[in-house]
């Protein structure tokens, strides 16, 4: 019989006496529920149905409703008001009996009597803006709520409705059955803001010469959503949670003074009476233009109109199919630029609109950005499936519509900039034109869940800048890569190391987040890229985030459906990364605690009964020829070492293995030198891949990802025995900072000595 070769660790050998050492029922704890961090998430998920089956995909009664309208529009820019008539066409697909609708009336945010300012915390501000002091302090309130004048249905006969806040509740004649349509019409008007000075999403800015440049939209009655999930979701707008909508087909019809260039969601049907020839001219060769874009409107001709104020009107005819909200933008100042971008196997137009204000950044750069984002999001989703995206100028602004969006980013009067804000008005271009994907077509709810647009459109974000980065080097000057502000895992380190009083989990209703950009945008997007970069790889990552953006175009997902989707299609169990990462606020800080050395001891037949004891895998094993492992320096070393029995030499090490196997079974054989026990700990209670990198003293090195299911047993510590050819010198954990680990001053072995704040912060300096 062969003799039996056993390495044994002494951690092993102390925790199996103390294990047989201990009387029945002494010390015994109470028994727990299941605390694991891989247990699967059946508690938090909802059970999946016949509407929203358990691989994350819409089940076989998936429905979802239809808004359809009809509008009539008009600006009145010297009153600076908003005048409306729509018509809604209201499909039931699903299978219930309405008793009544739900309309959003999201103005009422800025109604004189909005309880929005109410929920709002604060006491006196020690310092403050002249403008901040006027407004918290001596300002009345801006009256730019929906004046609602009139709620009919199809036969003109008036329809009884009731306005709570931002909600109007509208009465049927009788219940809307599966299947059937409701038609009615709302007509409107409301008073409308200065964006600059008194904030919104939408409105006006003024300039010195009295133009202004007005960027609308959330400006009509517009349509809640009735689903599976929510019933109606008629959650007030506080402001903060955004919205939620569903999708229709929009003809509007907009009047504004003749001077005005206007564009917005939807194809231009008018296009030939609202433009001039050589707008015209220049419009068509836009078209064939792939490398650069093409003015529509020049700045010369933007700089005329605006010395005039025509009385006349024009209106502009749009018309949009399967979109879920409309914006426009116009004024006289806009200047107007397009180029054709190629996306499958059709055009896409990118377009600019901006005022002179804006250059010589915006004609130098914007169009440009709108095409290479959607190159990117198309790769990593669905090829863009609109015939264009539009990127607007607008002072301080930052929002997003169907085919439209506002972004901020000016020169200075001369017409100078920084990079910070050349790289400023890249990255919201990205990612206002990036919305149009999350969640303009994969339609979530903004007002329950904002991390489901704000935070996927920021990781797909990250991934278009670092492309843009590549397909315009000449944009980023001196800089190697576009600088991201969010995406990679450092950067979200003090965040997640903060207080915890405020840090909210990302899974929080909107209007209860805690640090709403930190929250809602960089952690989930951090989290994607560490999913994407370290836990599943790119391959596996890309294939099922574009599996989750098929499933769910022009749909309503759920965030259930979203890390179904990603388990589903890539065989990865995610269950302990959603839970630690979106249900919880805990953070990473995974070390190393210590490191043992080890050699190997023959040693006669009591002294291995003595170890092997404490190993009930041993309990009958032949304790004859037994290899022991010793702690280097430790008593047993030192009493083993005594009586001859310790084997220290490596060359004499070979030898002795050698006599325990045949010949066949060296060839294949490993010849280590040296062992190791390394016991790495995680204060920390976010689980993570253990990612160590392994030095050895003659320079070279070894990084090795252990998958984060080392932890599923044992969530404070776990140990690794090493056997090496080589001395191993020094042990780095997350040696690429890929984790967001919050404490690195435990991340080495042997530990160097820490760094002050102070010297991290002058070493930091000093390295810029």
């Amino acid at each position: 019989m062969k003799n039996i070769l056993f390495i044994l660790t002494l951690a092993l050998f102390i925790s199996g006496i103390g294990l047989y050492g201990q009387s029945k029922g002494e010390n015994r704890e109470l028994g727990h529920t299941n605390q694991n961090k891989f247990k699967q998430m059946y508690d938090e998920f909802a059970t999946p149905n016949m509407y929203r089956t358990a691989s994350g995909a819409p089940g076989s009664a998936y429905y979802q409703q239809q808004a359809d309208y009809k509008m009539d529009i008009e600006l009145n820019d010297k009153e600076k008001k908003l005048y409306g008539k729509e018509t809604i066409t209201y499909t039931n697909n699903s299978p219930d009996n309405l008793e009544f609708l739900w309309v959003q009336l999201d103005q009422n945010m800025r109604a004189k009597d909005s309880k929005t300012p109410l929920i709002q915390p604060g006491g006196v501000d020690p310092a403050s803006t002249p403008n901040g002091f006027l407004t918290k302090y001596l300002s009345e309130p801006f009256d730019g709520g929906f004046t609602i004048t009139s709620v009919k249905g199809a036969s003109g006969k008036s329809l009884q409705y009731t306005i709570n806040g931002t909600m109007m509740r509208v009465e049927m004649s009788k219940d809307l059955m599966p299947g059937e349509k409701f038609v009615f019409s709302i007509d409107w008007w409301y008073n409308i803001n200065d964006h600059v000075n008194g904030r919104g999403r939408s409105g006006y800015e003024e300039f010195e010469d009295g133009n202004r440049a007005y960027v609308i939209a959330q400006f009509y009655p517009r349509m809640a959503v009735y689903n599976d999930v929510e019933g109606w979701q008629n959650h007030q707008f506080w402001g903060r949670g955004e919205f939620a909508l569903p999708f229709g087909n929009f003809e509007v019809n907009i009047t504004v003074p003749a001077d005005h260039i206007l564009d917005g969601t939807g194809v231009l049907m008018n296009r030939k009476e609202v433009l001039t020839k050589d707008m015209m001219s220049r419009y068509e060769k836009a078209k064939k233009s792939y490398d650069k874009p093409v003015v529509i409107v020049t700045q010369k001709e933007a700089e005329s109109k605006e010395k005039t104020f025509s009385k006349d009107k024009k209106t502009w005819k749009l018309k949009a199919e399967n979109v879920r909200d409309f914006g426009f933008a116009t004024s006289r100042k806009f200047i107007w630029d397009m180029m054709a971008v190629k996306i499958g196997e059709k055009d896409v137009m990118a377009v600019s609109m901006y005022p002179k204000e804006g250059n010589p950044l915006w004609e130098d750069w914007s169009t440009k950005v709108v095409a290479s984002t959607l190159k990117s999001y198309s790769r990593m989703t669905f090829d863009y499936p609109y015939h264009k995206a539009i990127s607007v100028h607008a002072k301080n602004q930052g929002m997003e519509y169907p085919m439209i969006c506002w972004n901020y980013g000016r020169p200075d009067k001369e017409g100078n900039y920084s990079d910070r804000t050349k790289y400023g008005m890249m990255s919201v271009i990205i990612h206002e034109v990036g919305h149009n994907f999350f969640p303009m077509i994969v339609n979530s709810d903004e007002r329950q869940w904002t991390w489901m647009d704000e935070g996927l459109n920021t990781f797909v974000q990250y991934v278009a800048e670092q492309d843009f980065g590549e397909w315009y080097p000449k944009a980023l000057g001196k800089d190697e890569k576009y600088p991201s502000r969010r995406g990679p895992a450092t950067k979200i380190v003090p965040y997640m190391s903060g207080d915890q009083s405020f840090i909210s989990p990302i899974m929080s209703q909107s209007n209860n987040i805690h640090q709403f950009g930190s929250n809602a945008y960089a952690k989930p997007a951090t989290g994607l890229n560490i999913l994407r970069e370290t836990i599943m790889g790119r391959d596996l990552f890309d294939y099922s985030f574009r599996t989750y953006s098929q499933r769910w175009m022009f749909k309503h997902p759920t965030p259930e459906d979203f890390f179904r989707t990603m388990e589903d299609a890539s065989a990865v169990d995610l269950d302990w990364f959603w839970r630690g990462w979106f249900y919880t606020t805990d953070y990473t800080d995974i070390g190393v605690k210590e490191v043992k050395k080890y050699v190997v001891s023959k040693i006669p037949t009591l002294e291995a009964q003595k170890f092997a004891s404490s190993s009930r895998n041993l309990r009958f094993a032949d304790f004859s020829d037994l290899v022991v492992m010793v702690e280097e320096g430790s008593d047993d070393y030192n009493r083993i070492k005594g009586n001859g029995g310790i084997i220290e030499d490596p060359v004499a090490l070979k030898e002795y293995l050698m006599d325990n196997f045949s010949v066949e079974e060296r060839k294949n054989m490993k010849q280590p030198k040296y062992f190791y026990e390394i016991t790495f700990n995680k204060p920390g209670g976010l689980v993570m891949p253990l990612i160590v990198k392994y030095i050895y003293e003659d320079g070279t090195s070894e990084t090795v990802k252990y998958p984060a299911e080392i932890w599923r047993k044992n969530d404070v510590a776990v140990k690794r025995a090493i056997a090496s050819e080589k001395t191993i010198s020094k042990i780095i954990v997350d040696p690429n900072r890929e984790t967001a680990d919050i404490d690195t001053s435990n991340n080495s072995w042997p530990q160097g000595k820490n760094q002050s704040k102070f010297d991290q912060f002058k070493n930091k300096v000093k390295g810029q």
